[in-house]
């Protein structure tokens, strides 16, 4: 070959760049939710659920399949477990796949709900998504456990509303940090 003759770079082009971003991307928030997770001290006896509010940033941020939330729910089930302070920990194999679908169906419902220019689509998908998660789990708690009404009412729903309303917050100012950092599809 001649010195003086160029070589030509051969690109091949897959169509598969990003194909499994959202794995990468759910991965980093959920390893952060967790360290949250252990270092939150509880107030009044409600903590947030970092968990709830990683993966509702990175179902926004990724806009994955249904079935891909759900595998994204079953994960963060099953890092719930060894953390978690509940009686029956092992709801949080059923209750976070729930939580994580409903927020995929909210996200692919183009969700939009803006205030001025800010998107508040992080914050309804966080709360309803926490909703539907802790409703879940704290009905398994109460049919397993056989809980009265009482506790079930007055006990743990509340803790649930609360820490939605908590998780929302905490969603909708992590998003936007999270969009710059990570990168997101246009809302």
């Amino acid at each position: 070959m001649n010195t003086n003759q160029q070589q030509e770079m051969i690109t091949i082009k897959t169509g598969q760049e990003g194909r499994f971003r959202w794995v990468a991307v759910t991965a980093l928030l959920l390893a952060i939710g967790v360290i949250l997770k252990l270092v939150t001290p509880a107030i009044a006896g409600i903590t947030p659920n970092w968990l709830i509010a990683m993966y509702c940033i990175a179902i926004n941020l990724t806009r994955v399949s249904v079935k891909q939330a759900a595998g994204i729910g079953l994960v963060t089930g099953a890092i719930a477990i060894p953390t978690s302070k509940a009686a029956l920990p092992y709801a949080n194999l059923i209750s976070e796949p729930v939580g994580a679908i409903v927020c995929a169906l909210l996200v692919h419902a183009s969700l939009s709900l803006t205030i001025g220019r800010v998107n508040l689509r992080p914050a309804i998908t966080a709360g309803i998504s926490t909703i539907a998660s802790g409703l879940t789990f704290i009905t398994i708690l109460k049919f397993a456990l056989g809980l009265p009404v009482a506790v079930y009412l007055y006990g743990m729903l509340p803790v649930v509303l609360a820490v939605a309303a908590i998780n929302m917050a905490i969603t909708q100012l992590l998003y936007f940090p999270a969009k710059k950092m990570f990168g997101g599809k246009e809302d």
